[in-house]
């Protein structure tokens, strides 16, 4: 299972490297500085009210999906043929719903205009996580890969032109960013369809109330969860579009420093695409999961330790490079929202195992009191701090929830604390303190400083043996996967 896990997972991460790094630095950073920070500003908003409340589409019908075909393939065919058309349903609801509360939020024309564009590409991003959910319970996961990335490759064709083409890319509108999402998404939905639709032995277009009512009271506990958790991790731009007079440019401040963060977490999420499945059949049959959670955890943390320092010795220059303006104001908020992403790392290595488990009460009344306690914080440090203080309530949520999820692992599973191994950890992250002040202070350019920390960093992760090559080696040679 190991083997399984480090060789499908290196392939996840490999196409990831290669297209989403260029979609988020070369297409959406492009995008901001074609249109300014007050017009991407509001997109932000849009695009993160859109995201809180596409949970409506899923109602925890994926993570349900994935985990229960994991554990019992053959429930694929009646699966598919009830849950398909009931996502349809939930999109017809959560576009209404969501008109409404934007009406009364004070929204009028011009962003209604953009925002049911965004609604119908939720739905569309909605329904391919929903199609690849099934994908990855069958454990089709180079397939999967495949298909996580295609949707961001089209993009970056697509707004690719339109930003080099002299004639497009000085007339560029956030418009077309949106509708080339759009045309990605379609493409990517109908791939995934036909691959889901190929692999269903029988397929029946079905709507049946008691039927559906059955999978949303199963999938209920999960899409609690997807909620509460969307709403700790979005609600920031919303809130500083609200309490503060030039909301809209700070929240476009906020969005230049928050990508890098989310572009860094969403090669933590691929470790749950994987993670899920495998823990949820592992744990069926009632084989040990501490020794992956350890791989597992080394394997996202370690790498994650060394970015974020770098991030943080390196923010100012990393946001100058990308930005023409607001670029001091982003480096604070940089330099602090960027710890957030270890707080994620905690997620989506714990969280997975906890929801793999079904601990999903606990799970709840951690992100439903990690929403109060983010509500309070804002309410509290945005009329005071502005930007600043919504990045510091990030970074205190992610923390508050990445230490109950570790308590909770270590009771639930009963795991062994390794002291060694924390003994190791701390002298790694007091190493790489010491030796990131030592490289700034180097007559080099940035880069290369950065570049050698960043060497030095993976070097001391095998010195302190975090990482061993003989393990590795061990894994891929071992025998072939399930």
């Amino acid at each position: 299972m190991k083997r399984k896990f480090v060789t499908n997972l290196a392939l996840l991460l490999f196409l990831n490297l290669l297209i989403k790094p260029f979609y988020a630095f070369g297409i959406d950073v492009s995008v901001q500085n074609a249109v300014g920070s007050l017009l991407y500003g509001n997109f932000y908003i849009l695009l993160n009210f859109s995201l809180i409340f596409s949970i409506i589409l899923d109602l925890g019908i994926e993570n349900f999906n994935r985990r229960e075909i994991a554990r019992h393939q053959h429930v694929l065919n009646r699966y598919f043929s009830y849950l398909f058309p009931l996502k349809l349903i939930l999109g017809i609801i959560y576009f209404i719903l969501c008109s409404i509360i934007g009406y009364m939020l004070g929204w009028r024309a011009q962003e209604f205009n953009l925002l049911w564009v965004l609604l119908f590409n939720q739905f569309l991003a909605s329904f391919i996580l929903y199609l690849r959910s099934n994908l990855g319970g069958l454990h089709m996961f180079k397939i999967d890969s495949f298909l996580s990335v295609l949707d961001r490759f089209v993009v970056i064709v697509i707004c690719g032109f339109l930003l080099l083409e002299p004639v497009t890319k000085n007339a560029f509108r956030i418009e077309w960013f949106v509708y080339a999402q759009t045309a990605a998404y379609v493409i990517s939905a109908v791939v995934a369809f036909s691959v889901v639709f190929s692999k269903a032995t029988s397929f029946k277009f079905q709507f049946n109330l008691k039927k559906n009512l059955s999978f949303l009271r199963k999938s209920f506990p999960f899409a609690l969860l997807t909620l509460f958790m969307a709403a700790y991790l979005r609600i920031d731009s919303i809130l500083l579009g609200k309490l503060l007079p030039d909301g809209k440019e700070q929240a476009g401040i906020y969005a230049q420093s928050f990508r890098i963060v989310e572009i860094l977490s969403n090669y933590g999420y691929l470790f749950t695409i994987i993670l899920l499945p495998v823990f949820s059949r592992m744990i069926r049959k009632k084989e040990s999961v501490e020794q992956l959670s350890k791989l597992s955890f080394l394997l996202l943390f370690v790498p994650a330790f060394i970015i974020t320092l770098g991030c943080t010795f390196y923010s100012s220059q990393i946001m100058d490079i990308l930005y023409n303006a607001h670029v001091e104001e982003s480096s604070r908020v940089f330099k602090i929202l960027i710890f957030s992403f270890l707080g994620m790392c905690t997620t989506y290595i714990f969280g997975t195992l906890l929801t793999a488990n079904g601990n999903m009460k606990q799970l709840n009344i951690m992100a439903l009191t990690a929403v109060g306690f983010n509500l309070t914080l804002n309410l509290i440090l945005i009329p005071r701090l502005g930007v600043n203080g919504a990045a510091i309530t990030n970074v205190s949520i992610q923390c508050f929830t990445s230490l109950v999820q570790i308590a909770l692992v270590l009771k639930i599973f009963k795991f062994k604390v390794n002291y060694s191994l924390l003994a190791r950890l701390t002298v790694f992250l007091v190493t790489l303190i010491i030796t990131g002040i030592l490289v700034k202070k180097l007559p080099w350019d940035w880069y290369y400083s950065f570049g050698l920390f960043l060497t030095l960093g993976t070097v001391f992760s095998f010195i302190f043996r975090l990482f061993s090559l003989k393990t590795f080696y061990d894994i891929l040679t071992s025998a072939e996967p399930e």
